[in-house]
């Protein structure tokens, strides 16, 4: 091997060990690579992009990619070949090693220029004639009947779901604008947002450790799809609101910011997990960013933690398959099963139910999930008024498009941000 062969090599070895175990164990990509950098401090910070940013690439790809057809007895190969296109679809800087992957697995494929997933699909049907490639192969099939009947815009999402999305981020406890100037001043790409509290941090991995509006509590991480959510509740200073997963809090720290943004006055806002260190973590944050109205209640059983008919709005963004953040967790797409849908549905109309009945007359009940099949959003939300005609559903506007709607769907690519769902509901008796 040249030199530049071994070092492909190793990065391949190595990406190749942590897509098996992401499969094998199911846990979070992640997770995985988190614990495999903590535990091999040798690599420098181009390493850590390479490896990162391919083992992701090959979960975005992987409809494509486990596609390939390869000889008996040559998966040293294949995998090598895997790399390399991952590389070329990703429109990856690191051309030398990807020429060396192709080198090392034989493999030469002629120039392409690869601008979207269709010419994308367009390079490998070229190259295996046989493979008979397509877009819609790069989400799994049982997604596609799941989705609200209505859908239309499949090219739009598989197009959204092969891009990485920016990182978006919300100012809290100081303008925005200075925010801006601030991050900017750091070499960090921030841009305003279409709230007036959101800001747009670009592509480029951040060490947030280093920048201090970070540490400070004044800049939270948030996807533009997440902040929707806390616009829909617009809490409003003097209210009391109860969020009933909160689990690190971000949605708490949302309203608790909206809460100052609206003008002076006492709210509060208690915050409820059945998960301990994610409630510890929200009393972190809260503390770092200096919000003392947010006040924490553990959920434990199903006996209602706080007091019935107590609240004038109530947010339930319940736990759920999580499809609409497959754009930035692009492993999850292979790892979930229909089956992961329906047991969240369930557990969602129970969570619901009980949520339900902390609402106060005249009191809004906010129901959202980071999912974007309709068993789990709009099926589920009629369901439940079905059997509870003490409340009636609010019509909405979309933050984007501007279209009235009841049932909300924030799409990857209304935003370039993750999907997300959101309706609300009024107590009317």
């Amino acid at each position: 091997m040249t030199p530049i062969e071994k070092r492909a090599f190793s990065y391949a070895s190595t990406i190749i060990a942590l897509f098996d175990e992401v499969l094998a164990t199911k846990k979070n990509a992640d997770r995985v690579i988190a614990d495999y950098f903590r535990a091999n401090k040798k690599h420098g910070a181009k390493d850590r992009r390479i490896i990162r940013e391919t083992l992701f690439g090959l979960f975005r790809w992987w409809g494509w990619l486990q596609r390939i057809p390869a000889q008996p007895e040559a998966t040293q190969q294949l995998r090598l070949q895997q790399l390399y296109f991952t590389a070329k679809l990703e429109q990856h800087p690191w051309q030398d090693i990807s020429d060396a992957w192709a080198s090392l697995a034989e493999f030469a494929a002629p120039s392409c220029t690869i601008v979207d997933v269709q010419s994308g699909c367009a390079w490998l049907n070229q190259l295996f004639a046989e493979g008979e490639f397509t877009a819609e192969q790069l989400v799994p099939a049982w997604l596609w009947p799941l989705l609200p009947k209505d859908f239309s815009e499949q090219e739009a999402l598989i197009d959204a779901l092969c891009q990485r999305p920016p990182i978006w981020a919300r100012a809290q406890q100081i303008d925005r604008d200075v925010a801006v100037t601030q991050l900017r001043a750091l070499e960090i790409d921030a841009a305003s947002g279409p709230f007036a509290d959101t800001l747009s941090l670009g592509h480029k991995s951040l060490n947030l450790q280093q920048v201090e509006l970070y540490q400070t509590g004044k800049l939270e991480i948030q996807d533009l799809a997440s902040q929707v959510i806390g616009q829909v509740c617009q809490p409003q200073p003097a209210q009391r609101w109860w969020d009933a997963c909160c689990g690190a809090g971000g949605k708490s720290l949302q309203l608790a910011s909206l809460m100052v943004q609206n003008g002076a006055g006492d709210g509060q806002i208690v915050a409820s997990d059945i998960r301990p260190a994610a409630m510890n973590e929200l009393a972190k944050r809260a503390s770092r960013a200096g919000f003392n109205n947010i006040h924490l209640q553990a959920w434990h059983n199903d006996e209602l933690p706080v007091s019935a008919a107590s609240f004038d709005g109530v947010l339930v963004d319940a736990p759920c398959s999580c499809t609409g953040t497959w754009r930035r967790n692009p492993d999850q797409r292979w790892l979930d099963t229909e089956d992961t849908v329906h047991e969240s549905a369930q557990l969602q109309l129970s969570i619901l139910t009980k949520a339900a009945a902390a609402v106060a007359l005249n009191g809004s009940l906010v129901y959202a999930t980071c999912s974007i099949t309709d068993v789990e959003n709009q099926q589920l939300v009629s369901a439940f008024l079905a059997n509870h005609p003490q409340f009636e559903i609010v019509e909405l506007t979309h933050p984007f498009n501007g279209a009235q709607t009841k049932f909300l769907t924030i799409w990857p690519f209304d935003a370039n941000s993750d999907g997300m769902f959101v309706a609300k509901m009024r107590r009317i008796s």
